[in-house]
């Protein structure tokens, strides 16, 4: 494609496909998944539900934060953008380091893996155990190959502009939406049972924690009951991240003062509300220690074959299939827009800051699908969870601590939004996300340790890089 010399983008989105993007980039595997972790670390019904509950609650509120900075800053690279205003180019620096290194590209290989999972539900010869080559420690599955398949095609639809994604986004998160509330609905009309529900519920509050090795439930407090909610909350956290994509494609959004914060807003309350129904549903159909023991995690699949039976199985790994093919839709074309704005600021490969002929950063998308898909041939998708959350929460934190220094840098700047409940609500994200992010680097060091050092090693990069003043 030949390129597009005025180097524009083309402003094709509405508040619908602002909002249906932030919903697809939200919901991925996690919801149908994780809620067997955190049912084995707080091992209570009350508790199951409240980590959904709090999570979706600030992940609003670092949402509607956002609100203010997108209104001030209506343009393409988001949250990269509002990091070099408020703090300087090195900081914002580390954030595109980290976003291309792990952040977009790991939860783009992550979901991609998700996909495939779930296919080979469907069509068996597509497992991971089908292993093709062997070198060493290295093995190739058809999983993984799968995986680079569905990005590559996702990228090629990318790279024609973004009408097509626009599209294929918005008809397969309303798609999305409408099964996971059929799923909720049947779960409660055709399967659930009272004297489950009210079993789970007798003992609402009383926290355990599963050990898998012996197969049986121990109570904790204290010390240990913080770790487990801090280990619990990494999976819906995870699961109620990527609402920032909204934020990097501002620069094709119509009227975007209005409609990024409106679609950050919408979409990260209908993903909560998704996300609290889901669990309660799973509560009002399974035990509580068949959540917890669920075969790889799959609750969903669990719910479902108590709902429809042995269809149950094949209806989500369909639906999960749509939700993956959507999240990762929308995760590849909001993360080419963060390279081609880094490099404006000769901040990236040159050649990122180009447009091609449909007004996309075409050569920017493919980069990020070649790393996403080495990501994909590593194998450790658990591990890149835990290194990306770490980074994920410091850079919100870091973003929404900017509102402050930006109401006083900037204090002549319009701002047609402003974020809501401040200076409490904003001061309310950074004390929880901060508290995470210290009990996962006590408790998950190992992983989330790789997660900073990655990070930190963006420093000696950006002045080995920097274009000289």
């Amino acid at each position: 494609m030949e390129e597009n010399q005025s180097g524009d983008f083309k402003r094709e989105l509405g508040l619908l496909d602002g909002t249906m993007l932030v919903v697809g980039s939200m919901i991925g595997s996690g919801i149908f998944i994780v809620s067997a972790d955190i049912a084995r670390q707080v091992g209570s019904a009350g508790w199951l539900t409240l980590i959904w509950l709090i999570s979706g609650i600030i992940t609003m509120i670092a949402a509607v934060s956002y609100g203010e900075l997108s209104a001030m800053f209506p343009k393409a690279g988001g949250q990269y953008v509002y990091l070099k205003e408020a703090y300087n180019k090195l900081i914002a620096f580390l954030y595109g380091w980290s976003f291309f290194a792990v952040i977009q590209t790991g939860t783009i290989a992550a979901v991609g893996v998700g996909f495939s999972k779930f296919a080979a539900y469907l069509i068996p010869s597509l497992s991971d155990e089908n292993i093709l080559y062997e070198l060493g420690s290295f093995k190739l599955n058809v999983a993984q190959i799968v995986s680079i398949i569905t990005i590559a095609l996702l990228t090629y639809v990318n790279s024609r502009g973004v009408k097509n994604s626009k599209i294929l986004q918005t008809v397969l998160t309303v798609i999305k939406i409408l099964s996971l509330f059929g799923l909720i609905i049947f779960g409660f009309l055709l399967a659930a049972k009272a004297e489950i529900w009210n079993a789970n519920w007798s003992d609402a509050w009383n926290t355990r924690s599963f050990n898998t090795d012996t197969g049986s439930w121990l109570p904790i407090g204290g010390t240990a009951l913080l770790t487990g909610i801090s280990a619990a909350m990494v999976g819906s956290l995870f699961s109620s991240d990527a609402w920032v994509g909204v934020t990097f494609i501002a620069g094709e959004i119509k009227n975007p003062k209005r409609n990024v914060g409106l679609s950050l807003f919408l979409g990260t309350f209908i993903v909560t509300v998704i996300y609290v129904l889901t669990n309660l549903m799973y509560l009002a159909v399974i035990p509580l220690d068949e959540i917890a023991t669920a075969k790889s995690d799959r609750v969903a699949v669990v719910a479902s074959q108590y709902t429809f039976g042995d269809m149950g199985t094949i209806i989500i790994a369909l639906m999960i299939m749509i939700s993956t093919f959507a999240c990762n839709n929308g995760l590849i074309m909001a993360g080419a827009r963060v390279y081609y704005t880094m490099a404006k600021d000769g901040l990236f490969l040159k050649k990122a800051a180009n447009l091609n002929s449909a007004s996309v950063p075409e050569w920017a998308l493919w980069v990020q699908c070649i790393w996403a898909s080495l990501l994909c041939l590593t194998g450790k998708y658990g591990d890149l969870l835990d290194f990306v959350i770490i980074i994920v929460l410091i850079f919100y934190i870091l973003t929404i601590y900017g509102i402050f220094i930006l109401r006083k840098k900037m204090p002549e700047v319009e701002r047609p939004y402003k974020a809501f409940g401040y200076p409490v609500l904003p001061l309310v994200y950074i004390v929880i996300a901060s508290a995470v992010c210290v009990s996962l680097l006590i408790t998950k060091f190992s992983t989330c340790g790789w997660g900073v050092l990655i990070m930190l090693t963006g420093i000696p990069i950006y002045y080995a890089t920097k274009p000289k003043e």
